[in-house]
């Protein structure tokens, strides 16, 4: 597909771009409005394409807790079998929480994980199911307040008698960027997975103490400018990290319902690269 084509549907997924304005700018690349939407299913995601890890062997429930700003809520899974097990959070893009990341929960889980997805809409009634609404709602969100949000899962984890304070977590996207700045912020994280996600200030680096593990696209101009500052802050403070960019790759590689970003050697890799991850520090 026409990289213009990708690049564009990235700006219009992260920046203030309205619905009008994308097509008129699809139409112009592809020639005509019938192009134009023949190309949408191929880009935009849809969540009836995601994959659906069986979960017979598995326990799962919605959950709550209190946040900064009103109640959280979240997918939980984990094995059937009653025991405590090393937690993973699992943060959504910037869509909320859908079946896709639902489904990856459930993955992590299958691996032998408490797993935990919550709801960064939560406090503003939850992810609509329509994907622009949600949009205008990611932008209505308090940084620091949602930080918190976050930052109290982990303490709700701990209150759970099936984990065993053994805390990690894997983001995507936004949730990548969640991810650097939870490692910044909560000093027992062991282990913090981003995919394809906004690197953290470089003067905030010397707090981290988790084990870090980043995935990129190679084709992802926006977010891969970021990471030479990172790896080399990374560096300066002694943090460990694992760094890993995938040729030919897109932004949202990992994500299963779009089918002209999701790249499947790449994402299988780097989510076996994740597990082996987490068995090195969880």
């Amino acid at each position: 597909m026409d990289q213009r084509i990708i690049n564009l549907y990235d700006e219009y997924t992260h920046q203030p771009l309205s619905r009008d304005v994308f097509l008129k700018r699809l139409v112009k690349i592809t020639g005509s409005m019938a192009a134009a939407m023949s190309i949408l299913p191929l880009i935009e995601t849809n969540y009836a394409h995601a994959a659906v890890t069986q979960s017979d062997e598995l326990f799962t429930e919605r959950v709550s807790w209190e946040g900064a700003n009103g109640k959280m809520t979240g997918y939980f899974a984990r094995p059937k079998k009653e025991a405590k097990y090393a937690s993973v959070m699992v943060i959504h893009e910037n869509r909320g929480l859908n079946p896709h990341i639902e489904d990856v929960a459930r993955r992590a889980a299958r691996a032998g994980y408490v797993a935990l997805a919550p709801d960064a809409l939560a406090p503003q009634g939850g992810t609509p199911e329509n994907q622009d609404q949600a949009r205008e709602m990611f932008g209505k969100i308090d940084a620091q307040q949602n930080l918190q949000n976050f930052i109290k899962g982990f303490d709700y984890l701990k209150t759970r008698n099936d984990t065993n304070g053994s805390m990690g977590c894997v983001g995507f996207c936004w949730g990548g960027a969640m991810v650097n700045q939870l490692a910044v912020h909560v000093p027992d994280l062991k282990a913090g997975v981003s995919f394809y996600g906004r690197q953290p200030d470089a003067a905030d680096v010397p707090k981290i103490k988790a084990a870090i593990q980043l995935h990129y696209g190679s084709q992802d101009e926006r977010i891969n400018a970021g990471i030479a500052a990172y790896e080399e802050a990374l560096k300066k403070a002694g943090v460990r990290y694992e760094l890993y960019i995938y040729e030919g790759a897109q932004h949202a590689f990992h994500n299963d319902t779009s089918t002209a970003r999701y790249n499947e050697a790449a994402a299988k890799l780097a989510w076996q690269r994740t597990l082996d991850f987490y068995k090195k520090y969880l």
